[in-house]
C-alpha cells in the first residue's frame, strides 16, 4: 500500500494506492467561487491527484460527490458530460453542511475510487 499527498495538519492522505484500487479523497477547488467553478476546481484537483499514480479520469470507477445544495446536480452533470465523454463512473450525490469558515466557503467536494490495470497485462 502506498500513500500520497499526505497532510500532517489534517491527519489524512489525499491518495492511497491499495493493490489495483486507488482511493482519492477531499478534492475541492476554487473555494468561495460559484458552484460551476468549484465543480471544475474539484475535478482539476482530482485529475492532479490521479496523475500522482499515472491515472486519468478514464480510470475512475466511483465518485461520491458532496454538495452544499444537492439541487446543483444538473450543473455538475453538464460538466461531467464534458469531462468523462460517456465513460462515467458510478456516482452517489450527497447534500451536507461543510465545516468551513466564510460566507460562501465550500459548495462541492469529490471523493473517488479509481482502478489501476495490472502493468503486465
Amino acid at each position: 500500500m502506498k500513500r500520497y499527498d499526505i497532510n500532517e495538519d489534517w491527519a489524512l492522505s489525499g491518495v492511497i494506492e491499495a493493490g489495483n484500487f486507488v482511493l482519492v479523497g477531499y478534492c475541492v477547488g476554487n473555494i468561495g467561487q460559484p458552484i460551476e467553478q468549484q465543480i471544475v476546481g474539484a475535478l482539476n484537483h482530482l485529475e492532479e491527484r490521479l496523475k500522482l499514480v499515472d491515472l486519468t479520469f478514464a480510470n475512475v470507477v466511483q465518485m461520491d460527490v458532496l454538495f452544499k445544495d444537492v439541487f446543483d446536480i444538473p450543473v455538475m452533470e453538464k460538466i461531467l458530460k464534458e469531462t468523462f465523454h460517456g465513460k462515467f463512473p458510478v456516482r452517489k450525490s450527497i447534500q451536507t453542511a461543510f465545516a468551513h469558515s466564510g460566507e460562501v466557503g465550500i459548495l462541492f467536494q469529490i471523493d473517488a475510487i479509481a482502478f489501476k490495470e495490472d502493468q503486465g497485462k
